[in-house]
Order: structure tokens, then C-alpha cells, then sequence
């Protein structure tokens, strides 16, 4: 009995130094504290937003958290059929058009300025550390990194896996001239094989100059940060990408807030915004949006058109994964801004203020 324990023991330890030598990469790393003082946001060891949100929990409780999400009663958390998507040839769009690919959830191929942007891409199957935790629906992974042409920015908005992957972001590496993200997380992409000259590390309301005549600015978001067992170690942002045509804007995960009327001070108006709309629950409401909020926002950010995003792909929130598109619409109704709806994949060519799309999560099930 004692040998079998021993065995049984034996196997279990081996099963857990596997499974962190596996995870270990993806998690990433965290910057020294002393990198991180020169940020406005950063006190008492850690990134606040600057309206106050409650303690996130960290460690395992965070683990739990995920656990009790995987088990909690859900109302068609996944579709039982394939998502319609496109597969567009992403190096044959024309540079000289501005154009934006959805590619699901909070993921965007950009061309603006005749320069090619990704914006939180994730290519992987889960987006999660481990595989079988938070996988991508049916339809929705018909792009890979060979996909991809060169890209000249690759912009990180916060270092949760659905934004930050490290499959991802280790295989771009050679395919990208830089990474803009938040301060702090440069630590993750050194540790994955990043040369130092490649990342921008930038505080909020700071601009980095991609090209003559092409700029993004680290602008600010209301959530948090935090891939294990550390919170807040890195600085969350939205972004604005603005050429003298054209100004769009990418908030990444965010709450609803009084930031949104301080950026709309600033450029007055936009052409496009992709919004978090996706994934909400009444324990998120700091940090997260729901349909009508981004709805809200749009119309204090003066867009012109709006992309309902944080939906489509992953399911992180208890709502029925098509609840965020059909409460998109009906809160668009009678706004300023039109709502686009295009499938996975499907180019947006912003310079068509009549492009059309269909609603194709209708019918599906």
C-alpha cells in the first residue's frame, strides 16, 4: 500500500513540474518596480485606474474564479455550429486604403496610413495558459500566422491571455518592427525573445510616432492586469491611431468612465471605434462594458461607426455568447454612429460609408 502511495505521489509531483514547465513560458515576467515608478498610475506597488475599482483577486484565488466560471449554470455559452467567417488574403488589400479586419473577440488586422497594425492578436485555439480552459468557437480560427504579412506596429492594450498570447507572440516576433503596449509589459516579450529596440513601453497619454504621418497614443482604460499569480504589475491602455485623414480608436478592455469624455475633448471625433461590449457580468461592471454602455460611449467619443468587440470567439461571461450582438443593435437604434457587423474576417473598408452587412449570428442555431 505504501509503495503504491509512494507511486501515486511520484506520478502526481511528475504531472505538476510538467505542468509548470509547460505554463511557465506563457506567463510571462514581471518588470523590476523600480522600472515602473515613472508612471502617474503606479503607487503602493501596483497600477490604479483613476476611478477606484475593488481588489481583484490574485493567486489561486484567481484560479478558483475560473474554476467556478467553468461550472456556473450558462445559458448557450457556445455555438453548436461553426461561425460563418471570411478568409480575406490580408497582404492583398490594397495599402493605400484604410481598412480594419475583425478577427474575432478583440483581435484587429488594421491598414491606416498605408501601414499594416495588429491589435491584440490572438491566433491560438484557447486563450489560456493551458489547452481546454477558454476555447475558441467552432469557425472562428481560420487565420494563422502565416496569414500575416510584415507588420510594422503590433499593439497590446493589457496582459490577460484573450489580448497578450504567448504562442502568438513568440511566432510574430521575426514578422513585427514593434510592440506598443503599457508599461511593465515588456517584461513578457523580452522573456519570449524580444530585442529591446522593438518594444515601446509608454505611460498613458503618451504618442509614439509608427510612421511619418501615422501616430498611436496610449490612451487610458478602466480594468486591470495581471497573467498568474501577481495584479496590476503592468499598465492596461487604450489606443488612438490618427493619420491627417483618419482617427480611430481601440479601447481594449475597459469599464465605462469619465475617460471617455476626456479622449473625445482631445480628437473631437472619430471615424471608427472597436469597443468592449462582449463580456459582462454584474461582478465586472468596473471593468468591463455591456452593450448599451458602449453604446454610450460611442456616441461621447463622436464616432461615425462602431464595432461591438470582446465577443465572438471566447466565452468568459455568463450570458448566451450571441446576447452582445442582437443588445448592439438594439441599442444603436436612432444613434449618430452605425453599427458594422461583419463577420470574422470580413473587411470593413472605412472610406465606404455604405459598405453593408448582415447580422449572421441570426438563424445559426
Amino acid at each position: 500500500m505504501k509503495r503504491l502511495l509512494k507511486i501515486g505521489l511520484a506520478l502526481l509531483c511528475a504531472a505538476l513540474v510538467g505542468a509548470c514547465a509547460y505554463i511557465y513560458p506563457s506567463t510571462g515576467r514581471l518588470h523590476e518596480a523600480a522600472t515602473l515608478q515613472a508612471s502617474p498610475q503606479y503607487r503602493d506597488g501596483q497600477f490604479h485606474n483613476e476611478v477606484a475599482s475593488p481588489p481583484r483577486p490574485g493567486g489561486f484565488g484567481f484560479i478558483l474564479a475560473v474554476i467556478r466560471g467553468r461550472f456556473e449554470p450558462r445559458e448557450r455559452p457556445a455555438p453548436t455550429v461553426p461561425l460563418p467567417s471570411v478568409k480575406t488574403d490580408l497582404a492583398s488589400l490594397p495599402l493605400e486604403q484604410d481598412i480594419v479586419v475583425w478577427l474575432g473577440h478583440s483581435s484587429y488586422y488594421v491598414q491606416i496610413g498605408g501601414k499594416r497594425i495588429l491589435v491584440d492578436p490572438v491566433f491560438s485555439k484557447y486563450a489560456a495558459p493551458v489547452p481546454g480552459m477558454v476555447r475558441a468557437f467552432d469557425g472562428t480560427n481560420l487565420y494563422s500566422l502565416e496569414d500575416v504579412p510584415e507588420i510594422d506596429a503590433v499593439l497590446i492594450t493589457h496582459d490577460h491571455y484573450d489580448h497578450l498570447d504567448y504562442g502568438t507572440m513568440k511566432r510574430l516576433e521575426p514578422k513585427t518592427r514593434m510592440v506598443i503596449t503599457g508599461l511593465g509589459n515588456g517584461a513578457h516579450l523580452l522573456h519570449w525573445g524580444y530585442r529591446p529596440e522593438k518594444i515601446r513601453e509608454m505611460n498613458w497619454h503618451t504618442t509614439v510616432e509608427i510612421a511619418p504621418g501615422l501616430q498611436a497614443h496610449v490612451l487610458p482604460a478602466q480594468h486591470y492586469s495581471g497573467r498568474f499569480m501577481q495584479r496590476n504589475q503592468s499598465l492596461w491602455a487604450s489606443y488612438a491611431l490618427q493619420t491627417p485623414q483618419r482617427k480611430l480608436y481601440f479601447s481594449g478592455d475597459t469599464g465605462f468612465g469619465p475617460h471617455f469624455a476626456a479622449i473625445a475633448k482631445r480628437f473631437e471625433r472619430f471615424d471608427f471605434v472597436a469597443l468592449d461590449a462582449g463580456q459582462y457580468n454584474v461582478r465586472w461592471a468596473d471593468i468591463h462594458m455591456n452593450p448599451e454602455e458602449a453604446s454610450r460611449a460611442a456616441e461621447i467619443l463622436n464616432a461615425r461607426t462602431m464595432l461591438s468587440g470582446h465577443a465572438g470567439r471566447f466565452t468568459l461571461a455568463r450570458h448566451a455568447w450571441d446576447e452582445p450582438f442582437e443588445r448592439a443593435v438594439a441599442a444603436s437604434q436612432g444613434k449618430r454612429y452605425r453599427l458594422l457587423t461583419p463577420r470574422i474576417g470580413e473587411p470593413v473598408f472605412l472610406a465606404d460609408p455604405l459598405q453593408p452587412f448582415t447580422h449572421w449570428w441570426k438563424g445559426l442555431e
